[in-house]
């Protein structure tokens, strides 16, 4: 029988090639692996509303508690909203879980605390890297044990059930809405409106992924233009109908993959 070192040294080649699995997201990539690391929140999935991208009920729009708030580096002031991340625990042999990896949704920021330095308390500072996981999520990946855990990261593409959904609030002529559950890069980064009576006007970003323009678009079919991060870009003509109302959701088409 092999002494135990030998055992020791055999072994720790196996279970590092553990956590290096070829995930079942390879097609899907959109980045290579990059090194962050990870910390975690417990929640109820009852209260998982809110957020810096304007989501609201996570539930409600179909992201549910494959979530993540997003450190400045990453959070781009709320052009990363939407976008999906394949996170994998690495390194630490002790707490992580072997050959796993969880697919998540930037919904949220994890703002920086300069109380603290970036690598004592100040994990969301500038320039650091981090992933802040709702302990649902983090539990995917590593034992909660771990506390702020080594990763990897790469941005795939989000498969969505159903078509983009269009929330439209306002009053008057001020004109916002929330585009939700987005499929492909998932994170829109120019929108453009229509209605029977203008042509193609930009949009701006009010935050996280609401935009507003100033026009009165009472009893016009509106139609919308969408450009993710990846540069596609995708209308969805009369998506919202001539008599559409403020408080209201229409769902349109997907992005395809």
């Amino acid at each position: 029988m092999a002494p135990p070192l030998l055992l020791v040294l055999f072994l720790l080649p196996a279970l590092a090639a553990a956590h290096q699995r070829p995930s079942s997201y390879g097609s899907s990539a959109l980045t290579e692996w990059r090194n962050a690391k990870a910390s975690y929140f417990s929640i109820d999935p009852e209260d998982a509303v809110g957020g810096a991208c304007g989501f609201g009920d996570l539930g409600k729009h179909g992201y549910g508690m494959a979530t993540v708030g997003l450190s400045t580096a990453l959070f781009e002031r709320g052009a990363s909203c939407g976008g999906c991340y394949e996170v994998r625990c690495v390194e630490d042999l002790k707490y992580c879980l072997p050959g796993t990896s969880i697919v998540v949704t930037a919904t949220n920021f994890c703002p920086p605390n300069y109380g603290f330095p970036k690598d004592a308390g100040g994990v969301c500072n500038p320039p650091n890297h981090h992933f802040l996981l709702p302990i649902q999520a983090f539990e995917k990946i590593a034992l909660w044990k771990a506390g702020v855990m080594p990763i990897q990261y790469r941005r795939v593409k989000c498969l969505r059930e159903g078509g983009v959904r269009f929330s439209v609030s306002g009053k008057g002529s001020f004109f916002t809405v929330l585009i939700s559950n987005v499929g492909g890069a998932g994170d829109v980064r120019s929108v453009k409106i229509k209605g029977t009576e203008s042509g193609w006007l930009s949009m701006g970003r009010n935050w996280g992924q609401i935009w507003h323009i100033n026009l009165d678009l009472t009893g016009q079919p509106v139609s919308f233009e969408l450009t993710s991060s990846d540069g596609t870009t995708m209308t969805n003509f009369n998506v919202v109908p001539k008599d559409w109302e403020f408080g209201k959701t229409y769902t349109g088409k997907q992005f395809l993959l």
